[in-house]
This record gives C-alpha cells, sequence and structure tokens, in this order.
C-alpha cells in the first residue's frame, strides 16, 4: 500500500517533505503534483523506479523522461545552454514548459534520447515540488501521470491513491492539481521547436 501525504499547498510540512523524500532515497516511486498537473518520479539513478513508470503508463524505452530541477543551478549541471537559450529559458522558469537540450556527463546515458543525446528539464513553480528538491538535493526523474487509455491527468489525490495504491509507494497529495501537461519546446538545434503545447504559453517560442 502507498504512504499517503496531506500535504499543504503553501506551506508544506517539514516532516511529511522528509518522509516523502526518504522513499524516494530508498528506491520509491512517487505521485506528486506540480504546477502543471500530477507526475510520477523518483530518484535519477532508481532504474527500477525508471521501469516501474514505464510499465504503469504502458510506455516503450523510447519514453522522453523529464529531469524535475530545484533552480538553475540545479538545471545547469544537466544540460547544456549556450547564451541565447539560457536567456530564453531563464525568461520562462519557473514555469509550465519542459525544455529539451544536450544532456551533459552528469545525466546517465540510459536517460537520453538514443540518437540526439537529449533530455528534457524543467523548474516547477509549485511550493511541495520546490520543497521536495531541496530536500533531496537533487533532481527527480519524472513522467506526467497520464494511465493508459484515460484522455486526462488525474487531478486528485485520493483518487490516485485508489487507482495505484499497489503500483506506487508514495502519494503527496497539495489539494486539486491542474488537467493540462507542461509546454514541450524543444532547444536541441539552438532554435526553439514546440513539440507539445501544453499549460505554458507557447508564443514566446513561435
Amino acid at each position: 500500500m502507498a504512504r499517503y501525504f496531506d500535504v499543504h499547498p503553501v506551506d508544506p510540512q517539514p516532516r511529511a517533505i522528509s518522509q516523502a523524500v526518504q522513499i524516494l532515497r530508498d528506491g520509491g516511486l512517487v505521485a506528486y503534483p506540480t504546477d502543471s498537473c500530477f507526475a510520477l518520479g523518483c530518484a535519477l539513478g532508481n532504474q527500477d523506479g525508471k521501469d516501474r513508470i514505464l510499465r504503469i503508463r504502458h510506455l516503450d524505452d523510447r519514453h522522453d523522461f523529464t529531469l524535475v530541477c530545484k533552480d538553475f543551478a540545479q538545471l545547469g549541471q544537466m544540460v547544456h545552454l549556450d547564451n541565447a537559450v539560457f536567456r530564453a529559458v531563464k525568461a520562462a522558469t519557473p514555469g509550465q514548459y519542459t525544455f529539451i537540450l544536450p544532456a551533459t556527463k552528469e545525466v546517465p546515458r540510459r536517460l537520453l534520447h538514443p540518437k540526439k543525446k537529449t533530455v528534457g528539464v524543467r523548474i516547477p513553480d509549485h511550493r511541495v515540488v520546490q520543497a521536495l528538491l531541496a530536500e533531496l538535493g537533487e533532481p527527480i526523474l519524472s513522467s506526467t501521470l497520464l494511465m493508459p487509455g484515460d484522455a486526462e491527468p488525474m487531478t486528485q489525490g485520493w483518487e490516485i491513491k485508489e487507482r495505484l495504491d499497489h503500483l506506487v509507494d508514495a502519494v503527496i497529495d497539495s489539494g486539486e492539481c491542474g488537467l493540462e501537461p507542461t509546454t514541450v519546446v524543444d532547444f536541441s538545434s539552438g532554435v526553439p521547436e514546440v513539440v507539445r503545447r501544453g499549460a505554458g504559453d507557447p508564443t514566446p517560442f513561435e
């Protein structure tokens, strides 16, 4: 059975955050809220957690995972940014965007796009995620919590707990979450290409 954490959306309780992060450190998989919609997440080096996400969502090995980062210092360790890309990404973060960028050697090879050697990164504008990332000290390997056959992500923590009770190790609930995944912008060629329109306004990148 999954642990259930009812966390305040603005002032998350440190004890609950600490316990949830310990589950991540111990190799667990958690469902957690972001500023776009709920996500499934595990620690960066957790191969089993990554495989569990693929199984839960019925995805293949080509699925692009996202590294959810606390801030630009952390994001900059994971991806290469030239000055122009840095300014564009900086202007849109924190926020409801995922950016596909060339990965640094800090990112495990198994997480990269097999041909492009890229990875998705984002900095969410959400107090609970920020608290988790601050406590964990590294990015969370994440994927949108969109179940096979569903048209939209689940928005209620209790619903996720009921449905995924034996598939995840923890559910973090801070109230109703959004329905729309992030807008995805591919900067791997140095020029922005909007590959998915979502919660973030794509206009600055078109």
